[in-house]
């Protein structure tokens, strides 16, 4: 059963190799926002997208949005490590992100599309999925409403 909203954020432990970052833990992502993008080199229109979300990790990082991306293969030539390391590169992705050829994370979120993209707010509630062809588009109103969110109750804590 896919996750549903308010789902906790899944483990993404695991996977094949890690990129822009030793590999995480959930640990590390708890008390801030945090999109997991799934992506795929064979899936055109997630490559179209990887500099907008490097974009949204300049844009919202400094207000504490976390992004990992997994890429999650759909095929076999989608598991060439050394490919994924050139789209990372070509592409300019900036967020860590982790190549997950034994779908241990991807089966954790249940997920079957590349794009996709799961929002979690600070408590690690899942606030927000979108996948498809607009999903990018989609999903970045809902950052701005969880980034919103979590600066209002991070001000209000200091007051």
């Amino acid at each position: 059963m896919p996750l549903r909203m308010d789902a906790a954020l899944p483990s993404i432990e695991g996977g094949t190799e890690w990129f822009n970052s030793p590999p995480m833990k959930n640990d590390e992502l708890k008390g801030t926002p945090v999109l997991i993008h799934f992506w795929a080199i064979s899936c055109g229109i997630c490559k179209e997208s990887l500099p907008e979300i490097s974009g949204w990790l300049e844009k919202y990082g400094s207000k504490g949005l976390k992004i990992v991306s997994v890429h999650m293969p759909r095929q076999e030539t989608d598991t060439n490590i050394d490919a994924v390391k050139e789209a990372i590169t070509e592409y300019e992705v900036k967020q860590p992100c982790v190549v997950d050829n034994w779908h241990e994370i991807t089966d954790g979120f249940e997920n079957k599309y590349v794009p996709a993209f799961y929002l979690f707010d600070e408590e690690g509630k899942m606030r927000q999925f979108n996948a498809g062809e607009k999903a990018a588009k989609l999903v970045e109103s809902a950052i701005e409403r969880v980034i919103n969110a979590y600066t209002e109750k991070k001000e209000g804590a200091k007051a």
